[in-house]
């Protein structure tokens, strides 16, 4: 039985490792195999799945459900835009410009935010994004107001000279910072910090009684994650070459909580494959349909219903190794759990 288990052990992992290499070597050779049209969509992909993934720390991994988070979004691209605006940086201060907005305003929120939970957390989140969009709506003289800041250029950085604006070198630039985000998301929820905070999703009370500053930690991963988003809005704003209000509004806000429950909260990579299904539906079914946001809604619910877990939780049922393993792990600790019960009776 063990020989058995340890072989479809190494078989799911071998499967694994063959579809990541997939992954990879399509991420790699996508300018040469899709068009113009199909890396543009995959450089959005790229982007709105850090979003997600961002938005993940918070609902997956801490048990913060906030409609707020674009806040962050949009700080980032309006803080890129504005520097090129104003001040003519086009260069690598920009990005870090957009990441660090993301994190001062989420630590300036943070201490009125994390005075509720639940409901009343989700609702104090949406109020100061929602204030935090009207302010750059009314700042006409500074942010464009309501026609956002069009015709932003792309970063130069020092080594590479003007090459990121062409699209290819755009989406390799977009393919390191999502690949450098996404391993750094990785390693934060793993860790023991990521551990704890999953400790405190699901019984806060118990953390503190064991000695946790929990607020605290909330407050550690609010302002992290803001800084994901603020990396996301940054390269959003360059590939669109534009920001506007919208970057900040509460309906994006709900749209990358579609692509989270949608993908599968708590996993990472399920939110960033939720952000691609929600982008196909928008671009591609709406090419054939005006109504394509009531195929989004019908698969938002049916979701809900039939697959809790999203997108992640119906790979993990499909993969038949992982089915066998699992059955093969029950029958394991029945035999297991025999022996045991024989003992107690012996005893």
């Amino acid at each position: 039985m063990v020989i058995l288990k340890e072989d479809l052990t190494a078989k799911r992992s071998r499967v694994q490792l063959g579809v990541l290499a997939a992954l990879a070597a399509f991420l790699l050779l996508a300018p040469a195999i899709i068009g113009e049209y199909g890396l543009g969509l995959l450089t959005e992909m790229l982007v709105f799945g850090v979003f997600a993934m961002s938005l993940d720390l918070l609902i997956g991994h801490a048990g913060l459900v906030s409609l707020g988070h674009a806040a962050f979004f949009g700080a980032g691209g309006y803080a890129a835009g504005l520097l090129a605006r104003h001040l003519g940086l086009t260069s690598w201060p920009g990005l870090v410009a957009g990441i660090l907005a993301g994190v001062l305003l989420a630590a300036l929120f943070a201490p009125v935010v994390l005075r509720a939970s639940g409901a009343y957390f989700l609702m104090l989140t949406l109020a100061l994004g929602q204030l935090l969009y009207g302010m750059v709506w009314l700042w006409r003289p500074v942010t464009g107001g309501d026609d956002g800041l069009p015709g932003l250029p792309r970063p130069e950085l020092p080594l590479l000279g003007g090459i990121l604006w062409d699209n290819v070198a755009f989406y390799y630039f977009t393919l390191v910072c999502t690949g450098v985000a996404a391993l750094s998301m990785a390693w934060l929820v793993t860790s023991p910090f990521g551990l704890t905070l999953r400790g405190i999703r699901d019984n806060e009370l118990r953390l503190e009684s064991l000695g946790y500053h929990t607020w605290l930690y909330k407050y550690a991963i609010y302002v992290i994650a803001a800084g994901y988003a603020g990396l996301a809005g940054t390269l959003y704003a360059y590939y669109a070459g534009y920001v506007s209000p919208h970057n900040l509004s509460w309906a994006l806000s709900g749209e990358a909580m579609v692509m989270v429950i949608l993908g599968g909260a708590g996993t990472l990579w399920g939110p960033a494959l939720g952000a691609a299904l929600v982008l196909v539906l928008k671009y591609v079914v709406s090419s054939f349909t005006d109504r394509w946001l009531a195929i989004l809604g019908l698969t938002f619910v049916l979701t809900v219903l039939f697959a809790p877990h999203g997108l992640a939780g119906l790979v993990r049922k499909l993969r038949w190794p992982a089915g066998r393993a699992a059955s093969l792990d029950r029958v394991w600790a029945g035999s297991q759990a025999v022996p045991a019960f024989l003992r107690r009776r012996s005893d």
